[in-house]
């Protein structure tokens, strides 16, 4: 299902930089006379570098199906260490040489390269040369991060399990068996904290590094710049984190002390957030992958036929990989592949809720990515995370009402529905607390372990329920972050999902009004691309991009009243 090529030969295959060079040579050296040609160009060098996205997009997505292939790990790092920097050395040239040329104001003036212009001058104002093998040098430090995790199993009554596996004992019923897979879980984890410590430092000096070469005071502001944030500071970050302590934590408060009455407890523990109150055994949503997907694709054929035809046609293409299992890279993710159009769903389901939204998400992801995939050149297909996470957040509520594929029992159903709810209050403020934590590290790169430690305590006791006792576990709660592999593989991307999970509200809130005027909205934002502003793609959904208090105040009261209902 590739497009077809017009500027590369159908048959060209990565093997060596060698071989790819003569086109950026082409591009480099190309005279540009009319505005015809300077879009032809564009057309011409979006093909080459779809072309260098999707091969490097294989390498890493069959890394992480297998972190313990050598052969795997050796491709991927290849094309990071051999193929990746002289691309970006020519990419920086190709981007001076469209800047300077004359015919750009005039394509500038259409609307849909405007933002794409946009970010090339924000590209070519940090690019360092220097930088170059730092960010190589980062890319493959980043991705120890998944090998460490992903080679971590506990012995479970004589079976071995993967962490996410384990993690399901968590819903138990039986408290005796929750604290003990919470123990096995967090000592496993435990036994690479220094590990997972001195990679984090080797990681945050890099980076520091690469900012201060490029002329920033940290990499926090640099990361800003490299992430194409001309929509919102630092400062508006602030002021969410304090939003989010005002706002939702009281609710997320509540529901702890409700939940510690429920299970009539004196100390409500760790390992007593996942189990239900009431005691009821934990939900099994599916028995296997192919049920989860079948059934998540009746779910998005009840909302519209094209939605459940993006997965129909990605599982025909084998683009899904969704069981979890030793030596699997840990997480889930939706990459996109810019020439074939269909991406790739990766995840490690275990037969939980999780799993079902999580599949929910990335298919969400997914949708997006096959809206955008006929648009005239890459960056149009590449929305910043801010709308990206609006796409795959949205689908998980504004589904809701057909998960009844999965739930024969209509108080199934909705209890499956009550837990979705309590949780993304939940995480709000996870969010805001990765954020705040990451602002804080890179802003004192030269921190030691112990006072990374402390920050962390300090910053996770705000956006965590003080009716949780750590009592007797305070060296797990000082390592809690360790499992956010954001903090390792991707920086700074995290705030995203808490815009995004408000537009989501909103979104759904829309869906609530008119299903078929809110999808609309949805869909004909997401197919905008990244051809328009964060605030004017929120806009076309029928939404605000807005963090303010009184907003999620408003927001909040909204799923509130749908757990209460």
């Amino acid at each position: 299902m590739l497009k077809k090529r017009n500027f590369l030969p159908e048959n060209f295959v990565v093997q060596e930089w060698a071989t790819i060079e003569p086109f950026y040579k082409n591009l480099l050296e190309r005279n540009i006379n009319t505005v015809h040609d300077l879009r032809a160009w564009f057309r011409d060098r979006s093909e080459l570098e779809s072309m260098l996205s999707e091969d490097m997009a294989w390498r890493y997505i069959k890394m992480t199906c297998n972190t313990a292939d050598e052969n795997l790990q050796k491709s991927f790092n290849d094309f990071v260490s051999n193929i990746q920097p002289s691309a970006i050395h020519y990419n920086h040239q190709l981007n001076e040489k469209c800047l300077a040329n004359p015919f750009l104001q005039e394509l500038e003036k259409e609307s849909d390269f405007r933002i794409t212009i946009r970010g090339l001058r924000k590209q070519a104002e940090i690019f360092r040369e220097e930088n170059i093998p730092l960010q190589t040098e980062l890319q493959i430090k980043e991705r120890e991060y998944g090998a460490i995790a992903g080679a971590m199993m506990i012995d479970w009554k004589g079976e071995e399990l993967t962490l996410q596996q384990a993690g399901n004992i968590l819903e138990d019923k039986d408290r005796k068996n929750r604290e003990e897979a919470y123990f096995a879980i967090q000592n496993r984890r435990y036994q690479d904290k220094d590990k997972l410590d001195n990679l984090l430092s080797e990681l945050i000096k890099l980076r520091h590094q690469v900012a201060l070469n490029a002329g920033f005071k940290n990499y926090r502001d640099y990361a800003f710049a490299a992430l194409g944030r001309f929509d919102y500071s630092p400062e508006d970050c602030f002021k969410f984190h304090e939003a989010v302590s005002q706002k939702v934590m009281p609710l997320v408060e509540k529901l702890a002390e409700e939940r510690k009455q429920l299970m009539k407890l004196d100390s409500l523990k760790p390992w007593d957030m996942q189990a239900d109150p009431t005691g009821l055994p934990a939900l099994k949503v599916f028995d296997n992958s192919e049920e989860l997907i079948q059934e998540t694709i009746a779910c998005f054929d009840d909302l519209d036929g094209f939605l459940g035809d993006c997965l129909r046609t990605m599982k025909k293409m084998k683009h899904l990989d969704l069981d979890s299992r030793k030596n699997k890279a840990p997480g889930g993710y939706n990459y996109p592949l810019a020439e074939t159009g269909y991406p790739f769903i990766f995840m490690n389901a275990t037969s939980n809720l999780r799993d079902l939204t999580t599949l929910l998400h990335e298919g969400g992801h997914a949708v997006h990515s096959v809206l955008c995939k006929d648009m005239e050149i890459n960056t149009f297909k590449e929305p910043p995370a801010e709308v990206a996470e609006l796409a795959s957040m949205s689908m998980e509520l504004i589904t809701l009402p057909f998960w009844k594929h999965f739930f024969e029992k209509s108080e199934d159903l909705q209890r499956a529905k009550k837990e979705h709810l309590e949780d993304l209050l939940a995480v709000l403020p996870w969010i805001a607390c990765i954020d705040k934590f990451q602002h804080w590290m890179y802003e004192n790169p030269e921190h030691s372990v112990s006072e990374r430690q402390e920050a962390w305590v300090r910053i996770y006791s705000d956006f965590s329920p003080k009716s949780v006792d750590w009592s007797g576990v305070e060296h797990f709660k000082a390592y809690h972050w360790q499992k956010q592999l954001h903090l390792y593989e991707v920086p700074f991307y995290y705030i995203e999902y808490g815009f995004a999970q408000l537009g989501a509200i909103a979104v759904w809130k829309n869906c609530q009004k008119d299903l078929k005027l809110g999808l609309k909205g949805y869909l004909d934002a997401l197919s905008l691309g990244y051809t328009k502003t964060i605030p004017e793609v929120y806009q076309a959904a029928g939404i605000q991009f807005d963090f303010s208090p009184a907003y999620i105040e408003e927001l909040m009261q909204f799923v509130k009243s749908q757990i209460d209902a």
